[in-house]
């Protein structure tokens, strides 16, 4: 992974991480410490599942501060009629006559179950560029690869609602 990410996400990580820090830490400390309080440890089902939060948050926030520190920052504006980041596209797919609707967003947002495409992705990684009416070929692997046009392209901003994926 590259771990491309713009200036808001980053910005958006660096939130999280101090929401986690400031208010989830102490809630999770807490609940440790009251779990604890109730006695014999090892058929204290409170007290495991207390810690495995706590672990839980401390390791999103070392994957968020990771992430942040080894991102290679990349700009989410581009030409007005060219795909880049935060573009909504529509494609006609060649292979099987269908058209779908994505939008390209960075790895760290991507979802390609709710049509948010990473640019690292063989077919964000394809489109990047690219203007309306362009026919695209978007390769797989060395083997298989698949033609789509570009119908329209619709700048989009990032307003927050894509959320950052979790792992």
């Amino acid at each position: 992974m590259h771990n491309q990410l713009t200036e808001n996400d980053i910005k958006r990580m660096k939130e999280e991480i101090e929401y986690r820090k400031l208010v989830v830490r102490k809630e999770t400390l807490e609940a440790v410490k009251e779990a604890r309080a109730q006695g014999d440890l090892s058929e204290n089902f409170e007290y495991y599942a207390a810690k495995r939060e706590k672990n839980r948050n401390e390791s999103r926030i070392r994957f968020l501060e990771r992430m942040i520190k080894t991102a290679e920052v990349i700009s989410d504006d581009s030409k007005e009629d060219e795909i880049g980041v935060n573009n909504t596209v529509e494609l006609f797919f060649e292979e099987d006559g269908t058209t779908e609707t994505m939008k390209i967003v960075t790895t760290m947002r991507g979802n390609s179950l709710e049509g948010l495409v990473s640019t690292e992705s063989p077919i964000g990684r394809a489109l990047l560029g690219h203007r309306e009416g362009d026919r695209v070929y978007v390769e797989v692997n060395s083997s298989y690869g698949y033609y789509v046009v570009v119908r329209s392209i619709r700048k989009t901003i990032d307003d927050g609602s894509d959320k950052i994926r979790s792992f």
